[in-house]
């Protein structure tokens, strides 16, 4: 085994037995979130131009409003963004059914053809990602966590419904 290979093997994070599901599910989504931005770097492309471009290419058109919403991010984050991916080109924003309010943001040739550019991107970090884990075990993991999602919108739904507001998660790093 060569060095390089001793020295990633010894870099991992530690997984204890007892290890909470939560930060297991954090560390990674931070792993995930890193193997993508090192990618989108090579083209130029900000992690949160990623988040707004892949909302766009699924239906372009959409209020700086929706998009954040769909973004799960602030309206101010989202304005910033959109301002910035105007002037690179990927989107163009603009009033749409007489609202001279409300800017709808739309893909330009440039923020279309980079779906081409950069999905092959994405694919990479999830084959990383599940290198070494079999067919039936990817199977699981995509039942096991949309079941837990699932399972935890609910119950932030009862917890509003019972007059419980969300508080706010920013610099909260453990569960």
């Amino acid at each position: 085994m060569s060095d390089a290979m001793k020295e990633k093997q010894s870099s991992h994070v530690p997984v204890r037995p007892d290890e909470r599901l939560a930060r297991l599910v954090r560390l990674a989504a931070r792993g995930f979130n890193r193997a993508l931005q090192l990618r989108l770097q090579t083209e130029n492309v900000t992690f949160g131009q990623w988040i707004f471009l892949r909302i766009l290419w699924q239906e372009d058109g959409l209020s700086q409003r929706e998009l954040s919403d769909r973004a799960h991010l602030t309206e101010p984050t989202a304005h910033t963004a959109l301002i910035k991916m105007e002037e690179l080109g990927f989107i163009e924003r603009r009033n749409v059914e007489g609202n001279k309010r409300r800017q709808h943001a739309f893909l330009t040739r440039k923020g279309l053809e980079l779906r081409d550019v950069l999905e092959p991107l994405a694919l990479e970090v999830n084959d990383a990602a599940m290198a070494g884990l079999s067919k039936k075990a990817q199977e699981d993991l995509r039942h096991a966590l949309a079941v837990m999602i699932r399972n935890l919108e609910n119950d932030e739904q009862d917890a509003a419904a019972r007059g419980v507001r969300v508080p706010p998660t920013k610099g909260n790093t453990e569960n």
